[in-house]
């Protein structure tokens, strides 16, 4: 169930304003499926960084009004945490896939089972330690014991240093999901990936992309707590609307 002070953001509703844009920074940003409605919940300035040139310039025609950076993540949260007020991460999640297991058994010469990318677990403990903003990493459910404990919710697990609704408003994916089907994936995620022509295969970028309804209710969620902490500290120092 969402906390109350979530509804209204849900609805697109508030009683009153923010002063100024909450600071939301969305790592590994693909194609955006996490922001889709980001902007029904609050009054967001965003930057986005991702990696693959061409799926950013395509975030960038979807997203007009964010600031794109091509580069590495990882990094640029090391070096910008403290600039935001919220943070999304979605690190790259096939080294943690439970296909692991099913591709161990697979004869191929010349390959190598590869590590689990650990990059994961450093930006947890980071935002764990050092950031005083709310933050969301997401991943995918792994084959292994996750080495921090995390909230599962549907197909997922979120690490988040603010509690998460039991429901996430996660739609049901389309049945052929697992086959990789274009047209059912851009129809599913409002998007047509068809615009992709870089080196990524298609069902691959699709598939990376959040659940939009998932998306806007763990940010509606999260806004809830930040709305309340800048009314707060308004009040504290007399600035009352």
């Amino acid at each position: 169930m969402i906390d109350k002070s979530s509804i209204g953001l849900l609805n697109g509703n508030f009683a009153k304003p923010m002063l100024a844009p909450v600071r939301v920074l969305n790592l590994y940003a693909s194609l955006g499926g996490n922001r889709y409605k980001w902007d029904e919940v609050a009054n967001i300035e965003v930057t986005a960084v991702e990696l693959d040139p061409e799926i950013a310039k395509l975030y960038q025609l979807r997203y007009p009004n964010d600031t794109v950076i091509v580069g590495d993540a990882h990094k640029y949260l090391q070096e910008n945490y403290e600039r935001f007020d919220f943070i999304w991460a979605s690190p790259p999640c096939p080294t943690h896939s439970k296909l692991q297991l099913a591709w161990k058994n697979m004869e191929r010469r010349n390959f190598y089972m590869p590590y689990p990318d650990l990059k994961l677990y450093e930006e947890i403990i980071f935002l764990q330690h050092y950031f005083e903003g709310k933050y969301c990493v997401e991943n995918v459910i792994p084959f292994y014991e996750p080495l921090i404990p995390a909230k599962k919710r549907g197909r997922h697990l979120y690490w988040t240093n603010f509690n998460l609704p039991n429901s996430l408003n996660e739609r049901k994916s389309p049945k052929d999901f697992a086959k990789g089907n274009i047209e059912s994936l851009s129809k599913f995620h409002d998007y047509d990936f068809r615009q992709y022509k870089g080196k990524q295969r298609l069902d691959v970028v699709a598939k990376d992309l959040v659940d939009y309804e998932a998306g806007k209710t763990i940010f509606a969620t999260a806004m809830g707590i930040i709305l309340k902490s800048n009314v707060k500290q308004n009040s504290l120092f007399g600035n009352e609307w």
